[in-house]
């Protein structure tokens, strides 16, 4: 291996006996050094194509290219027939099991690039706030004076800072492109509404070694995904709610401006990747404040009652039909509880875990209510998002089950409800003592 420092090339050794003022003689690497000028170029250049906090245009690019490092852009044709036949199969399975109908008005087999286009206009929509959060407290944090003397340079700032966050989002959604099953693999609606997309290249490397056939394991997920479907689809103001609870997260971030000064000192302006080293450093890792601790815990707790749900629901409708049910049922919890691709992406960009802690708890509050009030009213409970059960509520889903018959009949029929509360009034008011009856 060669000693000489990096930017310089070995000397020609026909060379040796050159004395140092011959023409030709230059020990830098000017090719090099035209090279990474080049790099710089195209990076600021791709940059002017996306407008806003996060360039996601080079987002795209860096996801897709990574993924073509990797193999994961290739997709037999045949993929996309055997996960139509295995939706198809999935969704009779589940007809008995779930009073909501099929959402899904397609199913399509996606390569990891076809995930990453398809997904990306859902992920500009989640990083878009917290990013505009963040490059906002850059400029917020400088005096007025520095403000002026600064000028055009902030629109500088500003594009610099989207590339660092843009080269960030892509890494990101190449991990999760290779490693997603389907495209509600993360506990969002990332895909487009009534589209049920599984990755099949990402299922076969998922069932090596798990000793199940594929076909099996493919109609399993299929039952997953479709069941997901059915839930975004059909549930009107769960997707919105899910989206909007993690914008609120975003609006809520602070940063420790007092860092900037900080990070200044170890920013190179002609080096773009200084700037997102800096970030990865966590000098500008947003501060948690209790309005975004309640957004989280309220993101956990619907996280984990979609994943609850549909865990119930899928043990239902294949659990004596798939030998394999149960042992892959429990690979994807273990998957989901050691913290997957998604909450890495969320924790790398936005600080915003992913994980639904408590998805035990829900499926047993589901089962819970199916056994005591039947499919239908189970399913009733996503009528409306004041009846969805809270994080206390899965400390004790007996109370809730309870609490929740007593509302289904107030519903169902109001005057009785209303009769037997006036009863249990009147009998409150006769065993009181007589004292306390006249008061």
């Amino acid at each position: 291996m060669s000693d000489l420092p990096f930017g310089f090339s070995p000397q020609d050794p026909d060379d040796r006996n050159r004395k140092p003022g011959d023409q030709g003689e230059n020990p830098f690497d000017f090719n090099q050094l035209g090279a990474m000028l080049s790099q710089l170029g195209a990076m600021f250049s791709n940059a002017g194509t996306s407008s806003g906090p996060v360039n996601y245009d080079l987002a795209k690019q860096i996801a897709l290219q990574q993924l073509a490092g990797k193999g994961g852009t290739g997709f037999r044709p045949d993929q996309d027939s055997a996960v139509t036949d295995a939706v198809h199969l999935a969704e009779m399975w589940l007809d008995p099991a779930t009073a909501l109908p099929a959402g899904a008005r397609t199913a399509q087999g996606w390569s990891a690039r076809d995930w990453v286009e398809r997904t990306l206009p859902t992920w500009q929509r989640l990083c878009d706030p917290v990013a505009q959060r963040v490059s906002g407290a850059w400029v917020d944090a400088m005096p007025a004076e520095a403000k002026e003397a600064a000028g055009p340079l902030l629109s500088m700032l500003g594009q610099m800072g989207g590339m660092a966050f843009g080269s960030q989002l892509g890494g990101a959604l190449a991990q999760l492109g290779a490693e997603v099953l389907t495209s509600t693999d993360v506990g969002l609606p990332l895909g487009p509404e009534g589209t049920a997309a599984l990755l099949p290249d990402n299922i076969e490397k998922f069932t090596e070694g798990l000793e199940r056939p594929a076909s099996e394991v493919l109609v399993f997920l299929s039952a997953r995904e479709a069941a997901h479907q059915r839930l975004f689809s059909h549930v009107p103001w769960l997707r919105q709610r899910l989206l909007d609870t993690v914008e609120e997260f975003a609006r809520g971030i602070t940063v420790d401006t007092s860092a900037l000064e900080q990070m200044a000192g170890q920013i190179d302006p002609a080096n773009p990747a200084s700037i997102e080293e800096a970030m990865k450093s966590g000098m500008l890792e947003p501060q948690t404040t209790p309005e975004q601790k309640a957004a989280l815990t309220r993101l956990e707790t619907l996280l984990a009652l979609v994943e609850g749900w549909v865990d119930v629901v899928v043990n239902e409708a294949v659990g004596e039909r798939l030998p394999g049910a149960e042992a892959l049922r429990e690979t994807l919890r273990r998957r989901r509880a050691s913290g997957g691709p998604a909450e890495q992406t969320f924790a790398t960009l936005v600080g915003l875990e992913l994980r639904p802690r408590r998805h035990r708890s829900a499926a047993a509050l589901w089962k819970l209510l199916t056994d005591q009030h039947g499919i239908e009213q189970r399913d009733s409970v996503w009528e409306h998002p004041d009846l969805v059960p809270t994080a206390e509520d899965l400390d004790d889903p007996m109370e809730f089950a309870e609490r929740f018959g007593q509302t289904r009949k107030a519903l169902e029929d109001p005057m009785a409800e209303l009769e037997r509360t006036l009863r249990e009034k009147d009998d409150d008011q006769d065993d009181k003592p007589e004292g306390d009856a006249q008061s």
